[in-house]
């Protein structure tokens, strides 16, 4: 049966019970990268931005606090359908008070650049996870096109911005392949003369380039100079407003879809998955590994392909994960390590640095999650071989999350294929991106409850 998403209050510890099979029809929820730029690009653009299908988990919901706090008027009219009336590029106000930004690295992030190019001072936190994340990835390049920056030792929120109305293009070249850097910049490039361009070594997710141009910006993407590409904004454009529909997020299909093909004999179909090129990784992956994954009812959604996924489970097999497919899945290998610890043989996942700078340590996370369920496996500095053997993992143990939401659902979906089940000792930071997570899952057949 098919099910709708709501907001749901995750207890604090919860377990993952194990389950013979999930069959069933489920909606991906609304993609979160997608979701927070329609808020922001409606936010710069001219007149009204009607959005249908926004993520309502708490992440989003921040960054639309904080654009109503920046004189946008963003409102609610239930069901994913949103209405936002811009302010426009470089019309922002200076906000009242603190932005309290919670646990949302994307809204932290993208929002600096919007703030950076504003003749004003305005003030960030968030949540002790999202206080612990660096911030000097952003603060470098939005330093030299002229904002100013206060932040406590290593970059870290809480952090003052002291803005300025004559930012200096630049040229960056990332040293880190990041979408949210390189959207931060770009959006300070909004709002200043001439051309900022940023060069990225290794392609990112590309919501950013796609959304400027649908709300009417010049944007020009070619290849850089040594590899890699160059991304272009032209300053100063009028952004006028466009409707959005959201595209299902990937990343969160990516738990119902893993925990489908893990247990055999399950047949599970995912509806309204976003399918960008530069987001699929973990797919491709999961086919490497002898995955049945078919794509239905295939389309484009709002610029963004989009399919139905129907996963029926089996046997997979270890796989080596190249590192440059890293970016077009970073979010994704906490849950390939599940799929990897319930697969035969050996899964090698190389060029993992950046899991190092999310919500938390996320390959240590991952790594000492696996350990406490009978995985065997080893973390290098940036990479991770998880060895499997085909069988149910033992689980049995109680997952320490750090306040991150993926840890806490990926081990959840460990526990449905595990011998004894697998805890986690707080679900409640799923709700920052997958409100209704555990009763998606249930809908399936999953026994997900308060421990």
């Amino acid at each position: 049966m098919e099910t709708a998403l709501s907001a749901h209050a995750a207890p604090a510890k919860l377990i993952a019970r194990p389950v013979d099979r999930l069959q069933g029809r489920v909606r991906a929820p609304g993609d979160k990268s997608v979701s927070h730029r329609s808020l922001m690009f409606g936010a710069l653009a001219l007149g009204e931005t009607r959005i249908s299908g926004l993520l309502e988990g708490e992440d989003v919901l921040a960054t639309a606090a904080a654009l109503r706090a920046l004189g946008a008027q963003v409102e609610h009219e239930g069901g994913g359908a949103w209405r936002v009336r811009g302010f426009g590029v470089g019309g922002a106000r200076e906000p009242d008070n603190v932005l309290d930004l919670g646990n949302s690295g994307t809204s932290a992030r993208l929002l600096s650049g919007i703030l950076a190019s504003h003749r004003f001072t305005s003030f960030m936190t968030g949540d002790a996870s999202l206080r612990r994340r660096p911030m000097q990835r952003v603060i470098a390049p939005l330093s030299q096109m002229g904002a100013r920056f206060e932040a406590r030792e290593g970059g870290r929120m809480p952090l003052a911005i002291v803005g300025t109305d004559e930012m200096v293009p630049i040229e960056y070249r990332l040293p880190v392949a990041s979408a949210q850097v390189k959207s931060a910049i770009l959006l300070a490039g909004l709002n200043t003369a001439g051309e900022t361009t940023v060069i990225e070594p290794e392609a990112t997710r590309d919501h950013t380039e796609r959304m400027l141009r649908h709300f009417g910006a010049e944007v020009r993407v070619g290849p850089a100079e040594g590899g890699g590409k160059r991304i272009t904004v032209v300053g100063w454009p009028e952004l006028k407003a466009r409707d959005i529909v959201v595209p299902g997020d990937p990343s969160s299909a990516a738990f119902a879809v893993v925990a489908a093909a893990i247990r055999p004999g399950s047949d599970v179909t995912v509806e309204n998955v976003g399918l960008n090129p530069l987001r699929a990784g973990l797919y491709d992956t999961l086919r490497e590994m002898g995955a049945d994954i078919t794509l239905e009812n295939q389309r484009e959604v709002g610029g963004e392909p989009v399919a139905d996924l129907r996963v029926r489970g089996g046997e997979l097999n270890g796989v080596e994960v190249p590192p440059e497919r890293a970016p077009s899945m970073i979010d994704e290998y906490p849950i390939l390590a599940v799929a990897a610890s319930c697969a035969r043989g050996t899964t090698r996942m190389l060029g993992l640095a950046e899991l190092r700078a999310k919500e938390s340590d996320r390959l240590a996370s991952v790594s000492a999650g696996l350990a406490v369920n009978g995985v065997r496996h080893e973390m290098g500095a940036d990479t991770l071989f998880v060895h499997g053997t085909g069988a149910a993992p033992a689980g049995g143990g109680t997952v320490v999350t750090h306040l991150d939401h993926r840890i806490a659902m990926s081990f959840l979906v460990l526990g449905l294929a595990s011998r004894d089940g697998v805890a986690v000792d707080d679900g409640s930071p799923i709700d920052t991106s997958f409100p209704g997570f555990a009763r998606l899952m249930g809908a399936l057949g999953a026994r997900i409850e308060a421990a």
